[in-house]
């Protein structure tokens, strides 16, 4: 895995996402990669990849600015309330930053560190946000004048069983933090704050019934990027028709919300995980084209599969598809290689022509 020239890279965290990073990055000579996490366990199974791993307190700054000086890039698949911390180490260490988070404000202190920074700071480089910002603004710039993007994702169990047709397919943090935090939008023109677990619609594909409703963090910086430029703009979470009403008697009705680390308790204690998920990704644009209203619809699902010789769950591969794909870029010059990047700034024909986002195409496209 090491060559003279290859880009050295710490990854910060050995969790589910973190292990389907190596699992991609094993195959990629270009890369020379560490691994640091606080849980020697979660290591473990990483020994056999090649790569250099070590235990470290992740959350001690001094600690970790150890493991960051010299390297080129950090990658951040630790839990979203240690980002500050990460990326400050990065940012010091002159490396490239990129991580996974969905939580508003942790992007927001990224955004600052980036003022100044002599390296690139990339967060929000999963599915949502991340890859797809991408699609929206490819679509976006395919009108003359654009009106409105929606933008519906989802991960969801292959076969639900359980009374919240939901299992855990990723951190329980960040779906939390999507449920219970106040979720961006543009209506009319203007960036509001709306409700999260609200406005909730139902729509079918592929024969398939589903339903959505707002949640937090899936559009990243997309609403500052568009707005001015479009009238309506919004992102909502995919489920099977019901959820939002279970999940509401917890969140809302039980006051759940303010008592978040009981929540998390109550669904890791009963609701599995499940490696057979599929992602849902349904992106429609409308705009003006050549003095026409025209629609345009970006659709697909990507299924659990093997890779490099192991079975990756769809959020898995999706997530780490993406911020490979994003460091990837960065390498080769695609990217900015300063300052605060948004997901928006990457070409869509760049990221699925990439060794790793082509990843996304092992899906099929889906009609309404």
């Amino acid at each position: 895995m090491n060559t003279p020239s290859a880009t050295k890279l710490t990854l910060v965290g050995a969790g589910k996402i973190g292990q389907a990073i190596v699992q991609l990055l094993s195959t990629a000579p270009e890369f020379e990669v560490t691994v640091i996490d606080r849980d020697d366990t979660a290591l473990t199974p990483l020994r056999s990849n090649g790569v250099r791993v070590f235990e470290v307190d992740i959350t001690d700054p001094v600690e970790l600015a150890d493991y960051v000086e010299g390297q080129d890039m950090v990658l951040s698949a630790a839990p979203f309330h240690t980002t500050s911390i990460i990326a400050t180490a990065a940012r010091n260490a002159g490396a490239h930053y990129f991580d996974l988070t969905e939580d508003v404000e942790s992007t927001r202190v990224v955004k600052g560190l980036a003022i100044d920074a002599t390296s690139a700071l990339v967060p929000q480089c999963g599915l949502a946000p991340g890859f797809v910002s991408i699609a929206a603004a490819e679509l976006a710039r395919s009108f003359d004048d654009i009106r409105s993007i929606s933008m519906r994702v989802g991960a969801l169990p292959q076969f639900p069983t359980n009374a919240f047709k939901y299992n855990l397919t990723w951190s329980t943090d960040g779906l939390i933090n999507e449920y219970c935090n106040p979720c961006e939008a543009i209506v009319d023109g203007k960036m509001l704050e709306v409700l999260p677990l609200e406005e909730v619609e139902a729509f079918s594909l592929d024969g398939v019934d589903y339903e959505a409703f707002n949640t937090s963090g899936g559009l990243g910086t997309l609403c500052e990027t568009l707005l001015g430029e479009v009238e309506t703009l919004n992102y909502k979470t995919v489920r099977y028709p019901g959820h939002r009403d279970a999940i509401k008697t917890l969140i809302t009705d039980l006051r759940l919300s303010r008592r978040r680390d009981l929540l998390k308790e109550l669904l890791e204690d009963a609701i599995p995980i499940t490696y057979q998920d599929v992602v849902l990704i349904f992106v429609t644009a409308s705009g003006t084209r050549n003095g026409l209203l025209m629609q345009e619809t970006f659709a697909r699902k990507v299924y659990a599969s093997e890779v490099n010789g192991r079975t990756l769950s769809a959020i898995q591969l999706t997530t780490a598809a993406g911020i490979c794909t994003m460091a990837d870029l960065m390498r080769e010059g695609k990217l900015p290689q300063r300052g605060f990047v948004r997901q928006e700034q990457c070409a869509l024909s760049d990221f699925l022509a990439n060794r790793f986002g082509s990843l996304y195409l092992r899906g099929k496209e889906v009609t309404a």
